[in-house]
């Protein structure tokens, strides 16, 4: 299999490797946090409009998001959920994987909510490029207004090119995208800097009174301001999901000594800038610098915003990987485009599906004003996944008790409805979007999930036992069916019972090899398996042997290579005489024999949608033979 070179739980081995990787994580993990400042303040500024904004009304508003970068990133993420993680891995599935080793009847809810979680990042994904690339080009209006017009055509044109690039990797740009975005953080911490003293009672924001008396006075206009409020931590699920590729202490780092003061800064000089120049809050990020400056923070925020979607646009790649390897998704062609990390892939169908959400997104909205209304649903809705999947985590996992774990997640999870409940206001004014995109998204994973156990129990009832089969051809003899030289290995998801391949061979062909080996791949609940662990050998007679090979869901999972291994270990088989046994199964919708009709027939397009076997697992090609069966489901 392909070797992993990062060993993400041992963490940076010296003062020089955690700079470079905090930095590095500054370009992956906070690059869509990075890019909120652009937008947020402007939209929670308009529900109250900028010619009734009081004094108060501006502090209030810094200072409820100063505190939600503090209490839902720094506590929550930062501290808290960055220790929750699987073998050095985060993210929501990656959570479900390990949750499910403890579940105790809990297993279909925790389930269901991990595809909530992953179908909303997947939503977020698709929201995420075109409201960024949005927002940074739409600072072209104040350096010429007459381009105006050409917003719209200028970021599809980015997000184009962006995506297809993709293909190429990320490898030769990678070490790029933390400085440029380490750059981006400190010209944010500058405007802010160079605006704070325009009016220094914006330090009255660190005071969390001005956020809740801000709440408790605005009423329902405080609830709909929250919806745009929490666009200052759309991105904090990055920090979790990043967590395997960086590693815990340099994604704290980054977030302590540059981005979190940098984010601080400069809202508090937005802040300010609007408190002294009431006029400024139509764009008060790009009015923060003198008009000569503005062209370059354009261009330089045009960077960070497509450094923001590369971030992203990763981060699905993995999630469909994850999810692909633990059953979720049908198999997809996976492209590596780096020969050393194995975390930067390239899945073409998810690519395309992506352009194409982007792009329709961009020509709907056609402003980030009017996207950002559909912004939000899906970030929150995946942190109160998370939060509650949390709960189960420090239960089962860190052994903590139900009032100690209620007392610390209860008032974070209040805190994340009512976000989640603001957001929910938008509904009918774009916040639509993301909710048809996690309902289609959760949809196809629950069918993909659901189907395969229902072929897998339809088809069982028909398998022969092996070990019944086995003792079936030994009791025949020379009387049995023709022994051909060579090695068979017949590919099947139950080792106890015959695989349908090898029954085939045997009615069709009337032959069996003098050597037969039964193999079967898993999927652990672990990122990556150590390779004393990789396999297990059983002999059970002297012609067949079972055999499993394991995989990390974060692995490769490359088989013909592990055989090598397996050969090294003492298996015997020459591989030019092999030959590698697949079944082809013509699906067929079915009435009243599982699931919904159209259900079926979701799941019949999901299947023959999926990567060839031979080209997922690596299997040689011209020894791979393939044997049908019609299956009604």
């Amino acid at each position: 299999m392909q070797q992993i070179d990062h060993q993400p739980s041992a963490g940076p081995k010296d003062a020089r490797s955690l700079f470079l990787l905090a930095l590095g994580s500054v370009g992956v993990v906070y690059g869509d946090i990075g890019t909120s400042p652009l937008y947020a303040f402007r939209e929670a500024l308009k529900p109250i409009g900028v010619d009734g904004i009081t004094r108060v009304e501006i502090i209030g508003l810094v200072s409820l998001m100063i505190w939600s970068l503090t209490i839902i990133v720094t506590l929550k993420y930062v501290l808290f959920l960055l220790r929750a993680d699987n073998d050095g891995e985060g993210g929501t599935l990656s959570l479900l994987a390990l949750l499910s080793k403890t579940a105790n009847g809990h297993g279909p809810v925790l389930m269901v909510l991990g595809l909530i979680g992953a179908a909303l990042f997947l939503g977020d994904s698709m929201i995420t490029p075109a409201l960024s690339v949005l927002s940074a080009v739409e600072g072209l209006k104040l350096v010429a207004p007459d381009m105006s017009d050409y917003i719209v055509p200028i970021s599809l044109a980015i997000l184009i090119g962006l995506f297809a690039v993709q293909s190429r990797g990320t490898g030769a740009v990678a070490r790029f995208f933390g400085p440029i975005t380490a750059v981006w953080f400190i010209v944010m911490a500058a405007g802010g800097i160079m605006h704070i003293f325009d009016d220094i009672g914006i330090f009255s924001a660190f005071n969390p009174w001005y956020a809740v008396s801000f709440l408790l006075r605005e009423g329902f206009l405080g609830i709909i301001v929250l919806g745009a409020v929490f666009l200052t931590v759309t991105g904090a699920e990055a920090l979790y999901a990043d967590l395997g590729h960086f590693g815990r202490k340099p994604i704290q780092l980054a977030w302590f000594a540059l981005v979190f003061p940098a984010l601080v800064l400069n809202y508090l000089g937005q802040g300010a800038l609007v408190l002294s120049d009431p006029s400024t809050a139509s764009d008060p990020f790009f009015l923060m610098f003198p008009s000569w400056a503005l062209l370059p923070i354009v261009i330089l925020a045009t960077f960070a915003t497509i450094i923001a979607s590369q971030a992203v646009i990763t981060g699905a790649f993995s999630l469909v990987r994850q999810a692909i390897h633990l059953g979720f998704l049908p198999r997809m062609q996976i492209l590596f485009t780096s020969e050393t990390q194995s975390g930067q892939i390239y899945l073409p169908s998810v690519n395309t599906l992506l352009l194409v959400g982007v792009l329709s997104l961009v020509l709907l909205f056609e402003s980030s004003e009017a996207l950002a209304t559909a912004y939000g649903i899906s970030v929150t809705g995946a942190m109160v996944v998370t939060t509650v999947m949390a709960f189960e985590f420090v239960r089962k996992r860190w052994n903590w008790s139900l009032a100690l774990a209620a007392a610390v997640l209860t008032p974070l999870l209040l805190l994340e409805l009512v976000f989640l409940g603001a957001n929910l206001l938008k509904i009918h004014d774009g916040g639509y979007i993301p909710v048809l995109f996690a309902a289609a998204f959760t949809v196809v994973m629950w069918t993909w999930r659901r189907g395969t156990a229902i072929l897998f129990q339809k088809t069982r009832r028909d398998d022969v036992p092996l070990e019944a089969f086995i003792a079936m051809i030994e009791k025949k003899g020379e009387h049995g069916p023709t022994c051909v030289a060579g090695t068979a290995i017949f590919l099947t998801s139950d080792p106890t019972c015959a695989p349908a391949a090898l029954m085939h061979n045997l009615k069709h062909n009337h032959v069996i090899h003098e050597r037969n080996i039964i193999l079967t791949i898993r999927t652990l609940g672990r990122p990556r398996i150590a390779e004393v662990d990789r396999f297990a050998v059983e002999e059970l007679s002297e012609r067949f042997s079972r055999v499993e090979i394991r995989f990390g869901f974060m692995e490769t999972q490359n088989v013909s290579k592990t055989l090598a291994s397996l050969r090294r270990g003492g298996l015997k088989f020459d591989i030019m005489s092999t030959s590698f046994y697949l079944g082809r199964r013509k699906l067929v919708a079915g009435q009243g024999m599982g699931m919904p009709h159209w259900q079926d027939r979701l799941y019949i397009a999901l299947a023959e949608a999926a990567a060839d076997p031979s080209d997922y697992f690596r299997l040689p090609a011209n020894r791979v033979i393939e044997l049908g069966s019609h299956v009604i489901i």
